[in-house]
């Protein structure tokens, strides 16, 4: 049995172990898990940590849990979710790929006037920018660009976001209220690309979202997929959203 880092959080751990298990394929869809008490005699952990690691494992999308029944690994997802917010490593992770991140940019910038506008009522001052490719089994998934609002997420710039996502991040210190969604088909620039292993002009995926806090907005982001290798989709029953 290979386990992350010894040092990393007891949850980290087990979500690592569970990990594992899926990305090998010993784990398949619908493949019942262990018992929460089992992980917690396996690990010698304690309940909490291992309902952490399944929590957190169940809003990435990997694994479901039926009340009164057990929990079993999800279907795996072969395109990114358009109106659900979900974390890009995880759907990579439940494709049974390897996903990494590097981080272009991690800063404090002043904001422009369409920031302003994106981001009142709040007083025009800077804001903590990001800039970060996601990486599916070394391919260029997703470029993604967030500007966050500094009173809400005062310790962002000092996170690793090799380590974790910033979606991750977000969710434990930002609770999401209201999200915004903006879909639209753009040509690569020379830059994005260059980034994204693509040709100038090839097509693209772009999302923008906007998310609030409360009555604060939260989050300014965008996430360029790949056209060709990329689809966003969503389905639900009407009246429920």
């Amino acid at each position: 049995m290979t386990l992350p880092n010894p040092a990393s959080p007891l949850y980290e751990r087990v979500k690592g172990y569970v990990l594992e298990k899926i990305g090998s394929g010993e784990w398949p869809v619908d493949h019942r898990l262990p018992s929460e008490h089992v992980f917690v005699e396996q690990f010698g952990v304690s309940r909490m940590t291992v309902h952490r690691a399944l929590r957190e494992l169940t809003a990435a999308g990997l694994i479901h849990r039926v009340q009164g029944v057990g929990t079993f690994v999800a279907p795996s997802r072969r395109h990114s979710a358009l109106v659900e917010v979900r974390d890009i490593a995880g759907e990579i992770r439940a494709r049974g790929h390897q996903h990494r991140a590097k981080v272009f940019y991690l800063e404090e910038v002043p904001p422009s006037p369409d920031l302003v506008e994106a981001f009142a009522p709040r007083p025009a001052g800077p804001l903590f920018h990001s800039l970060i490719l996601h990486l599916e089994d070394d391919a260029p998934a997703q470029l993604e660009e967030r500007f966050v609002n500094p009173d809400l997420a005062p310790l962002y710039l000092e996170q690793d976001f090799t380590a974790t996502t910033t979606y991750e991040y977000l969710q434990k210190v930002v609770p999401m209220t209201e999200v915004e969604h903006v879909l639209s088909a753009t040509a690569a620039s020379q830059e994005i690309a260059e980034v994204l292993a693509l040709a100038p002009g090839a097509p693209c995926l772009t999302m923008q979202r906007r998310t609030w806090s409360g009555a604060a907005v939260a989050t300014f982001n965008s996430f360029v997929y790949p056209g060709a290798r990329s689809s966003l989709a969503s389905r639900y029953k009407v009246g429920e959203r």
